[in-house]
């Protein structure tokens, strides 16, 4: 099973992110937490997350309250318990300083969230097609 993180704190947009993903025949399991903290917490398996599974892949937006995505990336890539997930960054901003930090912080991709509903489901389906379908990615283990 494909196991999937998204820190994502637009409800309608992990919403539309679940839908996209399911269109396919892969056995994926999505995690959705809104907040980057918590983000943080799940991945390190600690507190409520103790039992959490290292997830495969994450897609990690950066406009989030309080712990801000870059924040989280940056501490994703220097613990070496979870540096070695790759991070998709799937974003808003198309900001040439944002693509820039972003991709100096470790992320391993940066993908500009579209407007309409088609598009965006086109491009989550991609990255699916893309880290599950193109890309080996080791099994990991907690």
């Amino acid at each position: 099973m494909i196991q999937i993180l998204l820190i994502e704190d637009d409800p309608g947009d992990a919403d539309l992110t679940e839908a996209a993903l399911k269109k396919s025949q892969l056995k994926l399991n999505l995690t959705v937490i809104d907040d980057g903290e918590e983000g943080l917490a799940y991945l390190r398996q600690e507190g409520d997350y103790n039992q959490a599974t290292h997830p495969n892949l994450i897609l990690l937006d950066l406009n989030l309250p309080g712990l801000h995505g870059r924040e989280v990336l940056q501490q994703i890539k220097t613990d070496e318990r979870i540096n070695h997930i790759p991070v998709v960054i799937l974003t808003t901003s198309d900001d040439e300083t944002e693509v820039f930090r972003s991709y100096k912080l470790g992320a391993n991709c940066y993908v500009k969230k579209p407007i309409g509903l088609k598009e965006f489901t086109s491009i989550v389906q991609s990255i699916r097609d893309f880290w599950f379908t193109v890309v080996h990615l080791p099994d990991y283990c907690n």
